[in-house]
């Protein structure tokens, strides 16, 4: 039901269909009610922020990149622990890279801006994923003057992504985006399915597909 606003308040910001004052309210209203601002989080506010956040998105481009990657690992991560270990084991990803971002803030006005987003969770997720089918081939659209098709196996092509994550935090590119909540969530998804597997069989390997 929040995807339908979303969905309106982003064409009318890029000004594709006119604008509805109802719908610019609710949408409002979800940001400043359900976001996380981490300096309410250091002062036991409005905690409840730490989850509902994990399920708001800035605009359709935000939301569809995030489900993108949860559509490609999500099913696998979710095979192998089952589905009501696969929730919890989601929200302790999303809590994790919450904390993970508030801790690598450190000035009033950085903790002052909401935050929002799967990310984090989508992240631990792709942690898990990495332990448990690390041979699995990711078909990954590869553009070097023509277009290539490559299947490049996930302990590689999620290895990267782990890695550029920390090359943005070493030389400081920013732009809005909570790489240290990637960087939490992705290791807690990890140790997470490490620790699962050690207790359960190993599951199969599977090829998916996925662009990059």
């Amino acid at each position: 039901m929040i995807f339908i606003p979303l969905l309106y308040y982003t064409l009318a910001y890029y000004r594709l269909i006119p604008i509805n004052i109802n719908a610019i309210r609710f949408a409002e209203n979800l940001y400043n009610n359900f976001t996380m601002i981490p300096a309410e989080i250091l002062q036991g506010r409005n905690l409840h922020t730490l989850v509902t956040s994990m399920f708001l998105h800035a605009d359709i481009f935000h939301i569809g990149g995030n489900m993108l990657f949860l559509f490609i690992f999500g099913d696998n991560v979710e095979d192998a622990f089952g589905h009501f270990r696969y929730l919890i084991f989601y929200l302790l990803c999303g809590l994790t890279a919450d904390f993970a971002h508030i801790l690598s803030l450190t000035t009033p006005r950085e903790l002052a801006i909401p935050t929002l987003g799967a990310s984090g969770a989508i992240s631990g997720i792709m942690g898990a994923y990495i332990v448990l089918y690390p041979k699995a081939k990711i078909l990954t659209l590869l553009p070097f003057r023509l277009v290539y098709v490559v299947p490049i196996p996930a302990a590689i092509f999620l290895g990267f992504w782990f890695v550029l994550q920390l090359l943005y935090t070493a030389i400081g590119i920013g732009g809005g985006v909570a790489y240290w909540a990637h960087i939490g969530g992705f290791l807690v998804g990890m140790m997470s399915a490490f620790v699962y597997s050690k207790t359960r069989r190993s599951p199969r390997s599977e090829s998916i597909e996925a662009i990059m």
